[in-house]
């Protein structure tokens, strides 16, 4: 399918379900959406199909699953944001999760025995036809190995890769749309955000690169009481398909469930922020894909419970610079030091140069103290992000493309936190994690250890150093001697320019003159030849000759 075809599609499918319902015509004013574009959706063709039975919800889920995985991605997301859409919503596209329609059996089969170049029969002893899971890009069978054990085979979508490159490539022209017609899809760096997002959900095509995730989180937490992460079984994983040990836990939605079981939901709730805050700021590999349906619960012993992480397909990493950066913001917040907030968002360049930091350090001050005149159990950090984002855009602040799967990840955690546990304090859960890593990480004590680390490396290097500072100080100097050269060049190749320019303009000028003073000298000639009306060679001359300098005068 052709871009054009997939986008009279999209088109298609959002007036067969009414889509545009779901915008406030009268909130259009407030945005910077041109006039003319607001009124295209008011006077819009869809207006004239009949909005149907379903609710809202249902309108919106069932739009995305028929426009396929990208799209369905999104929804996924949708669900987790309760603070931004309404519950009916996302309820509706909580279904997304792990409810999407499954492809036949009998297709799963032969890509397992393509890549095993083996019947299902000698693979496994005992093969589930029917799905355990069916998500956006594969489908999960259980299934029970030769030696006993119970595993779950996951296996990718046929054609999936080809879908999400033409769905990608019509939300690209979509972003190009957007970012020529509106100022804040130029701040949010909307093409930034759609490669990485390409790039993540190509990600999740290769079985082996999740099988690699989910081994590495494994390591990270082996033996940890807040998380578990099943065993890879190495031998069976290709491209297309990923084995793994099968777990038995309840879902992190089934709220019901986990009452009744006598769940200690406050711990669980607190452990999922301790969590996050570990994988970011401790191992620097974070699962980025938490919705509900890829979190179960072991709830073996409900006083202790631990989390079990599934579908480990995409993982965030950030720099130094961002773990510093992000952790040095947090603190500043939880410390209500504005000056430091403002301070560290002109120094990591995400404002432009010349904003006033008093004045930004004032709206921030503005924003925030309401904030925190709540209790801090009251205070959504999803919530605070949005209206900081918001406030900061009046400056001109950019989002940062490299932090959007972090900043999605917390979305979803403290999202989970506080529907497990309301009365959830993701402040005071992170404030002291934050003020041990800053103690580790930064200053005095910090530099001694790195020191320490390379202690062997710098003796190493010592009987070199009278060596390599004379190597550096003869390299700055030739390093000098080449940026004067290059200034003399620039100078040099500066004033051709102004000569030439200045040449040009002398020549226009006498081209110009020459053109008017050989119109007034052979004007009486081709006055006399216009009247007697016969011989026109000197009109045609001076014709010529005005349409000739001209041009040259135009080269």
């Amino acid at each position: 399918m052709n871009p054009f075809r997939r986008l009279v599609k999209i088109a298609w499918t959002a007036s067969r379900y009414r889509l545009d319902v779901l915008v406030d015509l009268k909130q259009l004013k407030n945005t910077d959406i041109p006039l003319r574009y607001q009124w295209l959706l008011r006077l819009s063709p869809i207006r004239l199909f009949p909005k149907g039975r379903y609710s809202r919800g249902k309108r919106l889920r069932l739009a995305l699953e028929t426009l396929g995985p990208v799209f369905i991605k999104f929804g996924q997301l949708l669900s987790t944001r309760r603070d931004l859409i309404p519950l009916d919503v996302a309820d509706e596209l909580a279904r997304l999760q792990d409810h999407v329609p499954s492809f036949p059996t009998d297709v799963a089969i032969a890509i397992i025995e393509q890549a095993l170049e083996q019947p299902i029969e000698e693979a496994f002893a005992h093969f589930d036809r029917e799905p355990l899971a069916s998500a956006s890009v594969a489908q999960v069978h259980t299934a029970i190995r030769h030696d006993g054990s119970e595993v779950v085979v996951k296996v990718v979508r046929p054609d999936i890769q080809k879908v999400i490159r033409e769905d990608m490539q019509v939300l690209r022209s979509l972003a190009n749309l957007l970012v020529k017609i509106s100022v804040e899809a130029r701040r949010l760096h909307l093409r930034e955000v759609l490669d990485d997002y390409e790039q993540t959900i190509l990600a999740e095509l290769d079985m082996r690169k999740e099988a690699d995730n989910t081994a590495k989180l494994r390591l990270n937490f082996a033996g940890s009481p807040m998380l578990y992460v099943p065993k890879v079984h190495w031998d069976y994983c290709h491209t297309n398909i990923l084995v793994l040990e099968r777990i038995y836990g309840v879902q992190i939605s089934d709220l019901a469930e986990l009452k009744a079981r006598g769940t200690n939901m406050k711990v669980l709730a607190e452990r999922g922020v301790e969590t996050f805050f570990t994988q970011v700021f401790v191992d620097n590999f974070f699962h980025a894909d938490m919705h509900p349906g890829n979190i179960f619960v072991d709830v073996s012993d409900p006083e202790s419970p631990r989390y079990i992480a599934v579908d480990c397909a995409i993982i965030g990493k950030l720099t130094k610079e961002d773990q510093d950066y992000l952790a040095r913001n947090l603190l500043a917040f939880f410390n209500r030091d504005y000056a430091e907030v403002a301070r560290l968002h002109l120094d990591s360049g995400w404002v432009p140069d010349g904003t006033d930091p008093i004045e930004f350090e004032r709206v921030i001050r503005e924003l925030c103290e309401p904030i925190f005149e709540k209790p801090l159990s009251e205070i959504e950090f999803s919530q605070f992000l949005v209206q900081l984002f918001k406030a900061a855009s009046q400056f001109h602040m950019e989002i940062q493309p490299q932090l959007v799967l972090l900043q999605k990840t917390l979305l979803y955690i403290e999202g989970l936190g506080r529907e497990l546990y309301p009365e959830l304090d993701l402040w005071e859960t992170a404030k002291p994690f934050m003020e041990t890593w800053m103690a580790e990480h930064v200053g005095p004590a910090a530099t001694f250890r790195e020191f320490a680390a390379r202690g062997p490396e710098l003796l190493e290097q010592l009987p070199r150093l009278p060596a390599l500072i004379l190597n550096a100080t003869g390299q700055i100097r030739h390093l000098e001697r080449t940026v004067e050269r290059q200034s003399a060049s620039l100078k040099n190749l500066e004033e051709r320019v102004g000569k030439l320019s200045h040449r040009g303009r002398v020549r226009r000028y006498a081209g110009a003159a020459l053109i008017v003073a050989a119109t007034i000298l052979l004007w009486g000639p081709i006055s006399q030849s216009l009247e007697a009306a016969q011989d026109l060679t000197n009109l045609a001359g001076l014709v010529s000759a005005v349409l000739g300098s001209w041009l040259l005068v135009r080269a």
